[in-house]
Formats: structure tokens, C-alpha cells, sequence
């Protein structure tokens, strides 16, 4: 119908490819994290049980498909049902049929996962959460193969980059002094939650880099997201610029899918025009031998986009309040949130290390061993090579690093504590190393110890990437009874 011809946007059919298969991807990885990890963190006997939310709380924060019963079973249920669904996505298989089939898939996949995120309590209270909710709803509109990308759903997923970005580079602005003198970047590689590979490396580069890295950071996060609404060329060059900055972001740390997600989303600005000249062997054609958009799915588009819209006012009021809300969600749904990132730099990085002994008496004479428990992400072993995690979320290790920021008193570190003197196997699979090979420590203690890289010149002398010093003990010797 030529009323409806701008409704059409012929020009980001491989955007719309990468927007679908890409947030699938990252669904799957997300639910592949789920059955791994929920049943020891939150499962019937895990640290903070789900049971016992649904005991004493009258009313979840959303929408749940466990809201009437939970158990571990119906949980891997869950979470199989969700890596079925995003595996077809990735495959492509719900994009060959009419556009109510990849519309179905990825609604079930955002009920899905808002149904565990909305009992996952402080193990699932990170803004990544919100983010692949609200990416899994918008590009569920994106319809199939069959007809053009809807424009209204693509400007969307960029006003959902624009918050992303912009959001966290106002967080920054009005956050910690750090971000406005520049030095932010002199501490952040080294005291990030959980360093990669290659973050030691980016530590080390001259005081004048980080402070480039910083202003690229406001160009990429205060600028550029603004140019993300300009069709063409210069909506191209400025998704350009927010998928290097996240690329580099990816290189040296660890943020779960966050850094990912962002790459994924901000290729919708990229036309497929671009994508021709970048690579010559793509096609300009590519959307054009779509059929028309049948009237009933651009109402049913039309009808999501206005809702977006109006659901856009909070965040929009967030973004000029000089009280900035950080990774907020504003309505049941999590759909067109407020996000936003480290508008403090902590200076200096405090690991908590865990050891256990079979000793009889818990005293630091020579005779008592106390072995350390190895954890998968977060630093411990001096010479360990950070690993790269990410887009994979390791939210035991991620929780460990806040325990020191003024939340050393969480109750499920006290559980784990527990878990660890009865050698629970659930608990243990999600350490790196049980020091104990499956039999349970007479004690336990926690001490904090600061971490900090190596210059090149100790990692010469001594071969270790970390230099850590005892700050003191938090958790005294403890064991059963």
C-alpha cells in the first residue's frame, strides 16, 4: 500500500539480521548462565532460595511464571525452554515464516527470562538484566524475512542506544570528580570487577592515553549518540564509533553481555549501504524483493511503537533530573528503562579470600594450613592470568567484588560461608578450585587483602601479575555447631 511506504526501512534488512540473531545469541548465553548458576545461588537449598521469596513476599516486582511455585525442576525447564527458542533464533528459523512467528519467539523468550530476573534477587540485580529484557521485546517486532524492517521498530533500538550511552555518560558527569579531571581511567582497568586478559596491559599504558581514553569516552557517550538519528552516512559513522569504543571495552574487561549487547544494538544505525562499502561483496539489494508490510502487522508494530513512546516519558525525565537514577526500571514490564555505569571509579581494588583448614584449632601457628579457595573470575592467585568470561556472567564472582564497597554483610555470603564448611558439590562446581578435592573444612575465615597489577618491572623480577597486601580479617575463624 503506498500510504504505508515510509513505514518500510529497505535499507537495514542486515541490520535487523544482526539485531535479531545477535540479542538471540546473547538470550542463549544468558539462559546457558541460568542453568548453571540459579540453583546454587537461588535454586530450593541455594544461598538466597526463591521459595522463600515467594513465602514472604506479597508481591514480586514483575510480572513470573514462578510466582505460583518454584522449584528447581520448573527452573531448568525454564531456562530449556529459553536456549531452544534462542537457538532457533540464531539459526534463523522463526524468520522464515509469517512475522507473528519470530514475534511469538522472542515475546516467550522476554517472558521467559523476566520471570527470572524478577525472583533473582541481588544475583540478578545488574542493569544488563533490564537491558536484554527490554532488547528481547523491541526487536520482536522486527517481524521475518518477508517483509521490510519496520522504521519505527529500527529508530526505537536506536532511542534504546541513545539511553544506553547517553544515560551512562551523564551518570559520569555527575558522578564521581574522576570522570570531569580525567583520571578515571588511571584506576578503572585495574579496579574493575572482574579483569581480563588483557586489562593488566591497559593498566600500564601512559597516564596521557587514559586520559584520551576518557575524553573519547564523553566524545562516544555525551556526542555521538545524538547522531545515531541521522539516516545514512552520518547515523552509520556514529554506530561506527559506539561499536569500537565497546570493542575496546570488550578487550579489557569483563562485563558480562553489556559491552556486547551494545555492539549488537547500535549496528542498527549501520545501513546496508554501509555495510556495501565496507564490504563490497554485500549486495545494496538485499531488502528489495520484500513483499509489501500487510496492513494488520504494521497496526500491530504501530501499536508497540506508540506504547514505547509513551513508556519513554520517565526515562526521558531521568535523564534531565539532576538526581540521575542508574539502571532503573519504571514500570513491571522493564521496558524502556534508565541505564547508566561507574559514575564512581573506585581507587583502590580489596579482594575478599576465602580459606578453609582441616585443622583442629584455627590459630596461624606454623602447623595450621590454611588453603585458599580458587574462584573462577575474581583475582586470587598471583601469577593467574585473568580470563576472558564475558559474554558468559559469572555472578558469584561479580557479587564478591561489591561484598567490600559497604556490603560485606549480605546474606548469602554468610550461606556460601556455610555451603563451603558442609562441601556442598552445588556450590563448589562454582568455584574454580576446591582446595579440599569434595571433603569439608573444619573452619573457615574471609580476610581482605588489596590487589594491585604489577609493574612491568616486578613482573620481570618476580613472574607474578598481582601484588596483594593483608588489609585484615573480616570473618573470623567459624565452623559448624
Amino acid at each position: 500500500m503506498e500510504w504505508v511506504a515510509w513505514f518500510d526501512a529497505h535499507d537495514y534488512e542486515i541490520a535487523r539480521q544482526i539485531l535479531q540473531r545477535g540479542v538471540g545469541a546473547l538470550a542463549l548465553v544468558a539462559f546457558l548462565s541460568t542453568l548453571n548458576q540459579f540453583r546454587p545461588l537461588l535454586g530450593e537449598h541455594g544461598m538466597l532460595p526463591v521459595p522463600e521469596l515467594l513465602r514472604r513476599a506479597s508481591r514480586l516486582r514483575g510480572p513470573s511464571v514462578f510466582r505460583w511455585g518454584y522449584t528447581d525442576r520448573r527452573l531448568v525447564a525454564v531456562a530449556v525452554i529459553g536456549l531452544a527458542l534462542a537457538a532457533s533464533v540464531v539459526i534463523g528459523l522463526p524468520q522464515l515464516g509469517p512475522p507473528w512467528l519470530p514475534l511469538a519467539v522472542f515475546l516467550a523468550l522476554w517472558l521467559l527470562y523476566l520471570s527470572i530476573v524478577n525472583v533473582g534477587q541481588t544475583f540478578y540485580g545488574f542493569g544488563w538484566e533490564m537491558l536484554l529484557c527490554e532488547a528481547l521485546f523491541t526487536v520482536a517486532f522486527l517481524g521475518s524475512n518477508d517483509q521490510p524492517p519496520p522504521i519505527t521498530i529500527i529508530v526505537a533500538v536506536w532511542w534504546l542506544v541513545f539511553r544506553l550511552e547517553f544515560g551512562a555518560g551523564m551518570i559520569k558527569i555527575r558522578g564521581g570528580r574522576e570522570w570531569r579531571d580525567l583520571t578515571a581511567l588511571t584506576f578503572h582497568h585495574e579496579t574493575q570487577p572482574m579483569p581480563g586478559p588483557l586489562s593488566r596491559q591497559a593498566h600500564l599504558l601512559p597516564r596521557w592515553f587514559h586520559r584520551g581514553e576518557v575524553l573519547g569516552n564523553h566524545f562516544a557517550q555525551l556526542i555521538v549518540p545524538f547522531l545515531l538519528f541521522v539516516p545514512g552516512p552520518v547515523g552509520s559513522s556514529a554506530a561506527a564509533i559506539v561499536i569500537l569504543t565497546q570493542l575496546w571495552l570488550i578487550v579489557t574487561g569483563n562485563f558480562a553481555w553489556l559491552n556486547w549487547i551494545t555492539v549488537v544494538l547500535a549496528a542498527s544505525a549501520v545501513t546496508d549501504s554501509a555495510w556495501h562499502w565496507l564490504i563490497p561483496a554485500i549486495p545494496t539489494d538485499l531488502g528489495t524483493d520484500a513483499a509489501a508490510t500487510p496492513i494488520w502487522w504494521a497496526i500491530v508494530v504501530l501499536a508497540a511503537s506508540a506504547l514505547l513512546v509513551v513508556l519513554s516519558f520517565w526515562p526521558i525525565r531521568n535523564l534531565l533530573s539532576r538526581r540521575q537514577l542508574m539502571n532503573a526500571s519504571f514500570n513491571r514490564w522493564m521496558l524502556v528503562n534508565a541505564y547508566g555505569a561507574f559514575g564512581t571509579v573506585t581507587k583502590r581494588r580489596i579482594e575478599i579470600v576465602v580459606e578453609g583448614t582441616l585443622a583442629e584449632r584455627p590459630d596461624d601457628s606454623p602447623d595450621v594450613e590454611w588453603r585458599e579457595y580458587a574462584f573462577k573470575g575474581k583475582p586470587g592467585a598471583l601469577r593467574r592470568i585473568p580470563r576472558q568470561w564475558a559474554p558468559y556472567h559469572l555472578r558469584l564472582d561479580w557479587l564478591m567484588w561489591f561484598l567490600p564497597l559497604g556490603r560485606m554483610w549480605e546474606p548469602w555470603f554468610e550461606v556460601f560461608l556455610l555451603r563451603l564448611l558442609e562441601a556442598d558439590a552445588p556450590t563448589l562446581a562454582l568455584l574454580d578450585t576446591d582446595p579440599f578435592d569434595g571433603a569439608a573444612p573444619r573452619w573457615i575465615r574471609a580476610r581482605a587483602y588489596r590487589y594491585r597489577f604489577t609493574t612491568h618491572a616486578e613482573f620481570r623480577r618476580t613472574g607474578d601479575r598481582w601484588v596483594r597486601t593483608l588489609e585484615g580479617e573480616v570473618v573470623p575463624p567459624s565452623g559448624l555447631g
